[in-house]
């Protein structure tokens, strides 16, 4: 046994290159083997020195001019320089003496998807499909699953990476691979049924497990996907991935607290990220905890400052409590990032509104309905704000434009009917309350936000009886 062999195979190797730059100058040398000039090509190959290794193979290829192997590798390089129908042709002369080099068949189709000629690819990896079986053939399905790829034959890569998986359960990259295109494809069912065939056999195989848990989340059966994820934790308790999306299934399922943990499991395996943060600061939100959901989606923040998205949920945070200046705060740096999203400007309205700053308030959300003339929110903000200002006549105009705005919905009707009561007109405003009344009661509610005190109006409450359901009685 050698004591250092990695000591001796360098020292073999600067030997090779000595005898190698005798040769190149004339100089004596020993005799040099076909897999020398293999072993010096590499070392070329390796250093970046392509012109080098170009060269050395047709030094190689002066001394054994009928070496398939050295073709190969010449053919490889050309490939690198973008030669690609000299590289083709090469290997063509090659397959002449020796056919069963997977290598052949694997440059070749380099080649040919260099030259956009994808059927000659298909069509040379299915036949050399024939030729091969074990890790070369292996090697051609994951090619094949490359050229169907590159030519959007998107299910048959699929079908590769799953003929991988039946020949060899456990290999990593197909596993890796089939994951991402059974959501691409949508064959869940199909991914469920060869990943339960594998746990069947191997089930300790954590990414089978992984792997059938996300086709179960991409049919939706988020129980399921929980358990399956559950398993590859426990098989790989620092499955950061698995984790990961185990904390989004508990988010569909609206189970927080769960999302909560696991989610809080990923912080601890991996870097930290926003999603994850901001992630759980959702969770946070929506259980009512606007401290702690302010505080992670500051977190993510702190990691991404440019997401104005970020800046609006914080905001969102504050205005639940009723903290406008704060919010105020936090909107102004997500519009400062994106000026013209609606729904920052439609908060950014909304708390001017509750500061009694009506004029800004206006502003924004008549840029709202400037950019969006059928945002119903927008209208209705504008409308609203309109009247808390008691600017009641442009807010009956713009009541009118916004049902020109928005094919006439019926919510108008009754902020036109309260404009018209407060200024005065309580004729015509029973009249478009009626009308109202008649095409949509379910918006009473917000006609008598507007003003609780309406209801003291008898003729009001006479109209409002009047209707049930959306229906004379």
């Amino acid at each position: 046994m050698r004591e250092n062999p990695y000591q001796e195979d360098r020292e073999e190797l600067k030997e090779l290159l000595l005898q190698y730059q005798n040769l190149k100058h004339g100089r004596s040398h020993s005799f040099l083997e076909e897999d020398a000039f293999e072993r010096i090509i590499d070392y070329y190959d390796e250093k970046d020195d392509l012109n080098e290794a170009l060269e050395a193979a047709e030094t190689g290829l002066e001394q054994f001019p009928f070496s398939a192997l050295l073709m190969i590798k010449k053919a490889d390089l050309l490939l690198a320089n973008r030669k690609y129908q000299e590289a083709l042709n090469i290997l063509e002369t090659a397959e002449l003496f020796d056919s069963n080099d997977v290598n052949l068949y694997i440059l070749k189709t380099d080649a040919y998807l260099a030259l956009d000629q994808q059927a000659k690819a298909v069509e040379l990896l299915e036949a050399a499909l024939q030729l091969f079986e074990g890790e070369e053939r292996l090697d051609l399905l994951f090619e094949l699953a490359d050229v169907y790829d590159d030519y959007e034959e998107f299910d048959k890569v699929f079908d590769c990476l799953k003929l991988i998986l039946e020949e060899e359960p456990n290999n990593e990259e197909a596993l890796y691979k089939i994951c991402f295109w059974t959501d691409f494809t949508g064959r869940n069912e199909e991914s469920i049924r060869l990943h339960q065939q594998i746990i069947d056999d191997f089930p300790y195989n954590e990414l089978a497990w992984f792997n059938m848990a996300a086709a179960y989340q991409g049919l939706k059966l988020y129980e399921k996907s929980i358990d399956a994820y559950q398993y590859a934790v426990a098989i790989d308790e620092k499955f950061d991935y698995a984790y990961r999306n185990m904390g989004d299934a508990y988010l569909r399922l609206r189970k927080y607290k769960e999302a909560i943990e696991v989610l809080e499991k990923v912080l601890e395996l991996s870097r930290p990220e926003d999603v994850i943060y901001e992630a759980i600061g959702h969770c946070y939100h929506r259980m009512g905890n606007c401290a702690q959901a302010r505080f992670h989606y500051k977190k993510a923040v702190h990691l991404n400052p440019e997401d104005s998205k970020l800046h609006y949920k914080i905001a969102v945070t504050y205005m639940l409590e009723e903290q406008w200046q704060m919010a105020i705060k936090h909107l102004e740096s997500a519009t400062r990032i994106h000026r013209n999203i609606t729904e920052y400007n439609l908060a950014m309205g909304e708390c001017r509104m509750h500061l009694a700053q009506y004029k800004e308030a206006i502003q924004y959300f008549s840029m709202v309905v400037r950019q969006k003339t059928k945002n119903v929110a927008g209208w209705e903000s504008l409308i609203k704000c309109l009247l808390k200002a008691e600017f009641f006549d442009e807010a009956l105009v713009q009541t009118q434009a916004a049902m020109k705005a928005t094919e006439s919905k019926p919510l108008f009707l009754f902020y036109q009917s309260t404009a018209l009561f407060a200024m005065g007109k309580s004729k015509e405003a029973l009249l478009k309350l009626e009308a109202a009344m008649e095409k949509s009661p379910k918006f009473l509610k917000k006609f008598i936000e507007l003003n609780p005190s309406i209801l003291q109006n008898n003729q009001v409450v006479d109209i409002v009886a009047r209707y049930k359901k959306g229906k004379k009685i």
